[in-house]
């Protein structure tokens, strides 16, 4: 599920190694130490995954359960309670589905350079279109994408996962 994912992702890993205290006990070289990059992202992610596995080899699944409810149990309360955007949840629904990316098309723009009002569609293979408008493009996508989501059953009301 999308919120599993947000919870064992490299950046949710790499933040947990921080929280904690861990990066402060890697050893590399400055390229990877350094506060900005990928790489320092993924190292720390590794190093958590490591000692997780470590607890559990030396400790048994019990003291790594431990260690894993700790610390993940605030961060699956607030992910459960973080609003997701429509766009990116419709794209996890979709691939799901039908392992292809929704298609947004731009049907109209309406009214002044000012004030312009888009209206967008948006096709997944094998389920009725969806509709929505705003004031950008972007805009319009979320309202669409959001309207799938609510008919589909997937959102209660719009942002609310069912």
């Amino acid at each position: 599920s999308s919120d599993l994912n947000a919870l064992v992702n490299a950046e949710t890993l790499a933040e947990l190694a921080e929280e904690i205290g861990l990066s402060e006990l890697i050893q590399a070289g400055i390229d990877i130490r350094s506060p900005k990059g990928r790489k320092r992202v993924n190292l720390r992610a590794d190093v958590m995954e490591s000692l997780i596995a470590a607890l559990y080899l030396d400790g048994g699944l019990e003291t790594a359960r431990r260690f894993i409810l700790k610390h993940w149990e605030p961060r699956s309360r607030e992910a459960g309670a973080a609003r997701r955007d429509a766009k990116t949840e419709l794209q996890e629904w979709a691939h799901q589905k039908t392992g292809v990316p929704p298609l947004y098309r731009i049907e109209s723009r309406e009214g002044p350079d000012h004030d312009p009002l888009f209206t967008v569609s948006v096709l997944i293979d094998g389920f009725q279109p969806g509709e929505g408008s705003g004031r950008s493009k972007r805009e319009a996508e979320q309202a669409a994408a959001a309207m799938i989501l609510r008919r589909e059953g997937v959102w209660q009301d719009e942002g609310e996962a069912a």
